[in-house]
């Protein structure tokens, strides 16, 4: 469990290194003496003192912004220091310096398959920070490889558990490609659920990548593209079918022209034709009657 700890002001120390250290050269001269004469008692009172200036300037330790040191005292935690500045801690201590920072992951592509097994390619940016100094610590070997691992872990699992759009699982109310906030949230939930343990909590997670596998990619694009053509004709004939009828329609209560059923027949496909066909109809003039 992390514990916040506050050490002495550093400025303070320095200021008791400095006067010990004068002291204690101000001693050993006056202990040394002119000639042979010599007061031991004042030379070990100044290297007592140059021994202090010592322990106090190894104690000296500087914490930056956004950072944290982690104090250990023969093997046991004694806590973490994230009071920015000169900072003074027991020289004895073990420390270790962790960033508070927001950092970023840009996670590389990712070849999976797809919950239909197709094989895509993924990747995500992911905007990460230690939370917890302690877990971060000693709770995992090291924890940015534990990020970038269990990243690519969490990302792959999304794969696997999403089809990438609708054409495979019709059914199927989340896709990766049109899941939006959904997907992330997914995401952004098992990250803080697999990043829990080494203190790291997630600040934003999104897909940055994501398109079928080259040996695939060719035969998909061509069944989207015929899906979508499939789709522009149902409706261009749904359209023609209601302008064929409105014009029977209208031809037969303004009795415009009287037409039998096989003249019906034959201006219906003559419309279908024009109003379907992907190029403009060459009409054909008829000069005589319509029986002609």
């Amino acid at each position: 469990m992390e514990k916040i700890i506050k050490p002495m002001t550093g400025f303070m120390a320095l200021l008791m290194a400095i006067i010990s250290f004068v002291a204690g050269l101000a001693f050993i001269t006056k202990g040394v003496g002119p000639g042979n004469e010599s007061n031991s008692a004042l030379i070990i009172i100044g290297i007592l003192l140059i021994v202090l200036f010592v322990f106090l300037t190894k104690g000296l330790k500087i914490v930056n912004p956004n950072h944290s040191l982690v104090c250990v005292f023969f093997g046991k935690y004694v806590g973490t220091i994230k009071t920015n500045g000169l900072q003074w801690v027991n020289p004895f201590y073990t420390t270790y310096k962790i960033s508070l920072r927001a950092q970023n992951l840009n996670g590389q592509q990712l070849k999976v398959n797809d919950k239909m097994g197709n094989p895509i390619e993924i990747a995500s940016v992911i905007v990460w920070q230690v939370q917890d100094t302690y877990k971060a610590g000693f709770d995992v070997a090291d924890y940015q490889q534990y990020v970038q691992i269990q990243s690519e872990a969490a990302v792959r699992h999304l794969a696997t558990s999403c089809p990438y759009d609708n054409m495979e699982d019709e059914t199927a109310t989340i896709t990766l490609r049109d899941g939006g906030d959904k997907v992330v949230d997914m995401l952004e939930q098992e990250l803080n659920e697999r990043l829990a343990p080494a203190g790291i909590i997630i600040k934003e997670a999104r897909i940055s990548h994501l398109a079928y596998a080259p040996e695939i990619a060719g035969a998909m694009l061509q069944r989207q593209q015929a899906s979508a053509i499939v789709a522009a004709r149902f409706k261009i004939v749904e359209g023609a079918v209601g302008m064929v009828e409105l014009a029977l329609e209208q031809l037969s209560r303004k009795e415009i022209v009287q037409l039998d059923e096989d003249k019906k027949a034959t201006m219906v496909s003559n419309l279908m034709v024009v109003l379907c066909g992907e190029k403009a109809a060459t009409p054909v003039l008829n000069t005589g009657t319509l029986y002609q």
